[in-house]
């Protein structure tokens, strides 16, 4: 079991929830059943978070594609995502956690704004944990923005990290991703946080989403704590 005092590294977790649908499938329910599993799942994983001392946590809620799926799954989706934000805000407020939203607010209902800007209105002084809700995002889309905004001589990293943090509406820079783990059996990125992740460690977990739990949240900061990550460097014993 990790112990978060192993390390004072800042960490910062990405998760891709996958699998909803298909875990409730596979108990002959219908797929909005799953995501209704998901947002309890989700809960618990903010709240595990919290406990390991992880300091900022993205969650895949609903990716730019996601608008392709039935009406009524969208909708079942963003009526859970707004009771999510409500739900979750009142326990960010007493667990010093800050919740911020990241991805085009456009084509989102008012209900759904409402939600997230009082969301993030009301936590905003709190520095425990970020937790970063990815809805209607797509890095592929934020990119090409981010790119838009330059001509002539190719932008310094910084300047364009910046102008990608306006692309996706992110109220606070944050670190890179040090831990991308994604459930449902799937081993791709499926367009999330493209720039962030270039050094990330990747997890693949053959679970749905559903059946996510602390342990799974722990078992792989723990291993994240045994890899080697050079970014790119020489091993000092391979160097000489």
């Amino acid at each position: 079991m990790y112990n978060k005092n192993n390390s004072e590294i800042p960490i910062h977790a990405a998760i891709i929830m996958d699998g909803n649908g298909r875990w409730a499938q596979a108990r002959g329910l219908v797929r909005t059943e799953g995501h209704k599993q998901g947002v309890e799942a989700a809960a618990t994983t903010v709240r595990e978070a919290v406990r390991l001392g992880i300091k900022t946590l993205t969650l895949y809620a609903f990716s730019s594609d996601n608008w392709k799926r039935p009406k009524a799954e969208v909708e079942t989706l963003m009526g859970l995502m707004k009771q999510f934000l409500r739900d979750e805000t009142s326990r960010c407020l007493k667990e010093g956690i800050r919740l911020d939203v990241i991805g085009r607010r456009d084509r989102l209902s008012a209900g759904v704004r409402f939600a997230i800007e009082r969301a993030e209105s009301l936590t905003r002084d709190q520095s425990r944990l970020i937790l970063r809700i990815a809805i209607d995002y797509s890095a592929r889309d934020a990119l090409a923005l981010a790119a838009s905004q330059f001509q002539g001589e190719p932008p310094c990293r910084d300047a364009f990290s910046a102008a990608y943090a306006r692309a996706i509406h992110a109220a606070i820079r944050v670190s890179d991703i040090d831990i991308l783990i994604r459930t449902g059996g799937e081993q791709r990125l499926s367009d999330f946080l493209l720039w962030e992740s270039a050094y990330a460690e990747l997890f693949f977990l053959e679970k749905f989403w559903p059946d996510f739990c602390p342990d799974d949240l722990s078992d792989a900061l723990e291993q994240f704590h045994v890899r080697n990550r050079r970014f790119g460097r020489v091993e000092p014993a391979l160097a000489t």
